[in-house]
């Protein structure tokens, strides 16, 4: 199971896991396909720390999931936020899950069993380079606008099943 986002920047790839995290890929499959992504700043970007984006607003405080409603963490035992490019949902505390979500740019253990992994990068490290070294304001944000244009999504077996 995978998707590539087509950022204004370059591709980036990612392996979604959906056993470990089955109601969080729902929910961001659903988001893909429904093209609510598109478009979507980049709004957050913490060099050796990660980036973050989901918000259609572009603000880091807006965002909705599928079901209109915050949902609960999935947090595995066996994921960690142990390497670069671990995809996780950003959340304001638990049990807050939406639509943002952020990128490793390295290991962040302090994160593991707060954050719902639920994919990694798998192609596209170039992008995810580029990303983390564009220059950001104050407040993390990048000085130039850097968006996702589109998101496609490989294979969808949560679709499929409900088919």
């Amino acid at each position: 199971m995978s998707v590539t986002l087509h950022t204004t920047v370059g591709d980036i790839k990612l392996e979604l896991f959906v056993v470990e995290a089955p109601k969080t890929c729902e929910n961001f499959l659903a988001l893909c396909a429904s093209n609510y992504y598109d478009n979507c700043l980049l709004h957050r970007n913490i060099r050796g720390f990660m980036v973050q984006m989901g918000d259609p607003t572009g603000t880091g405080k807006g965002g909705q999931s599928i079901w209109g409603h915050k949902f609960e963490d999935e947090l595995a035992p066996n994921l960690k936020h142990s390497a670069r490019g671990m995809l996780s949902m950003a959340n304001s505390g638990p049990n807050t899950n939406a639509s943002q979500f952020f990128i490793t740019y390295k290991e962040q253990p302090h994160l593991d069993t707060k954050y719902t992994i639920f994919g990694r990068v798998i192609h596209g490290d170039e992008a995810l380079d580029y990303i983390e070294k564009v220059p950001v304001n104050a407040n993390y944000r990048p000085v130039h606008d850097i968006r996702i244009r589109t998101i496609s999504v490989h294979a969808n077996p949560i679709a499929d099943q409900q088919a």
